[in-house]
């Protein structure tokens, strides 16, 4: 075989059929690679290379999985029985198990090394996996013997083109020296932050290829190991699409509109600041609505209400959700604030993004990203990440974010950098007039485009939102006195926005 015919051997990918960690190594295993997964006992190595193995037949290739544990195969096959990857009738005819520890119990490491050359010969493996290393390392009298025979299990891999696993206890107080010799290392972690426990994947190697650094988060499902590459080195790279001229999209509320020139800018990030209960997501649902009538498919993805409970919500103030819904142009996504990492659901929302070819989208809730990331300080990247992605898919973006102030003026900013992924924040409050609490609308921000600066009162009513007229607080006192309607914590009239005392 020429050298040529080699390398391209060499180089031809192995895939996981794990389609997140196929993602992290860019296509898969290299072919004739030697790859060692590490992890603490529970951390999914069985199941991980098992699964591998699994897939590995299904796509044409056939397997071999050695194991030099004291565990029976029987009783490893009745553990992975209930996951869905797992398919009996390849067991014995592509995917063969062995056990090799009585062998190298009474042989050594070369009566080993026979058996895994005569296994992989007769069974025309293409994978293999080995499970137990760490029983190899024991057996082995020197570490120059057990270099030796990683040295040895290359070359017959490298000849036959197959490629393996080898699966131990990862070893955190001493560096090992079959390290530097392989092909690459996965190793699969238990994180924990405060009373939560994750489970995180890190590529520390792989030789020959670029791959995704950084940690991962996976877990353990019926279906197996489920992967999810870390949203923003998945994104890095997005560049943005080929946009056609952009146009205004419309609320469909008619002062509101008014103050935007016609509506928000396609493929903008638009953020609604609030208080609770304000009118964000009532807001929000005005949107979907009226691109829904516009013939345009929009996503909500919501952290709090049901999509029934939203989809009445929106019914019972003339949105005609259930319509809409109906005949395909809305669609509504439910993710309690539990324990869902930061990258699970940036999966589901761009699959969504991507199954229904949502054209407006509303985000629901950000604050519940910040409270449920065990790494807040990811936040902002990871925004920037999906904000990005969104722009380039041609979908004009909605967040809604909570802010703790109820009455008055002062504004927090609860999600960092915020300010700076959104072009347009449109700013919700409530201000006590006359023992009445009055709702305010005002618009912050909005990039690339002109817009009225006024605030304005908004009423909610069986026909939704109504935005009204500028606010001016001097003409609700009828006694003419501007401190019979201040309260505690909020800024004299004279200083609140819209306040023109020439207008009195």
């Amino acid at each position: 075989m020429n050298g040529g015919s080699q390398q391209r051997r060499r180089t031809a990918r192995v895939p996981t059929g794990i389609a997140g960690l196929d993602q992290i190594l860019h296509g898969g295993l290299l072919r004739g690679g030697i790859y060692i997964v590490s992890g603490q006992p529970g951390a999914g190595k069985t199941i991980l290379a098992n699964q591998v193995c699994f897939n590995h037949v299904a796509a044409g290739g056939r397997a071999l999985f050695v194991t030099l544990l004291a565990e029976t195969h029987e009783r490893m096959l009745e553990h992975l029985a209930g996951l869905e990857f797992f398919d009996p009738e390849p067991i014995g005819d592509r995917l063969y198990y062995i056990s090799g520890f009585e062998t190298m119990e009474q042989q050594g490491l070369a009566g080993l090394i026979n058996l895994l050359r005569r296994e992989i010969q007769v069974h025309r493996a293409t994978l293999l996996v080995i499970d137990g290393m760490a029983t190899v390392w024991s057996v082995a009298d020197s570490d120059v013997t057990f270099r030796r025979f990683i040295h040895d299990v290359q070359v017959f891999l490298t000849a036959s083109g197959c490629t393996a696993l080898f699966l131990t206890q990862r070893d955190d107080q001493h560096f090992r020296a079959e390290h530097t010799m392989v092909d690459g290392l996965i190793e699969l972690l238990d994180v924990h932050a405060d009373v939560r426990a994750m489970r995180e994947l890190e590529i520390t190697k792989f030789r020959g290829s670029a791959f995704l650094r950084g940690r991962h988060f996976f877990e353990i499902t019926n279906a197996g190991i489920v992967v999810y590459p870390r949203t923003e080195a998945l994104l890095a790279d997005t560049q943005p699409s080929a946009q056609a001229p952009r146009r205004r999209l419309p609320f469909n509320i008619g002062g509101l509109d008014d103050m935007l020139q016609g509506g928000l800018l396609s493929t903008s990030v638009s953020v609604l600041l609030g208080v609770p209960g304000s009118g964000k997501t009532l807001l929000s649902l005005h949107f979907l609505a009226a691109g829904a009538q516009a013939g345009e498919v929009g996503l909500y993805f919501g952290f709090y209400e049901t999509p029934a409970r939203v989809i009445e919500k929106a019914d019972q103030v003339g949105l005609r959700f259930s319509e809409h819904v109906a005949r395909g142009l809305l669609h509504l996504a439910w993710h309690p604030p539990l324990e869902q990492p930061l990258d699970q659901l940036a999966a589901s929302l761009l699959e969504a993004v991507a199954r229904y070819r949502a054209q407006r989208v509303v985000i629901d809730g950000l604050n519940s990203l910040q409270q449920g990331s065990i790494y807040p300080e990811r936040l902002g990247r990871f925004l920037t990440a999906i904000t990005n992605e969104l722009r380039a898919r041609s979908v004009t973006t909605i967040f809604t974010v909570e802010t703790p102030h109820l009455l008055g003026t002062p504004i927090e900013w609860p999600v960092r950098d915020i300010t700076l992924i959104a072009e347009n924040i449109i700013f919700l409050r409530y201000v006590e007039a006359n023992a009445h609490l009055l709702r305010l609308l005002s618009i912050l921000k909005v990039r690339d485009s002109d817009y009225d600066t006024t605030t304005r009162t908004f009423t909610i009513g069986s026909d939704g939102i109504r935005v009204g007229e500028p606010y001016n607080p001097l003409r609700l006192v009828a006694s003419g006195s501007t401190s019979q309607i201040t309260s505690p914590g909020m800024l004299p009239l004279d200083r609140l926005p819209g306040a023109d005392e020439s207008q009195a």
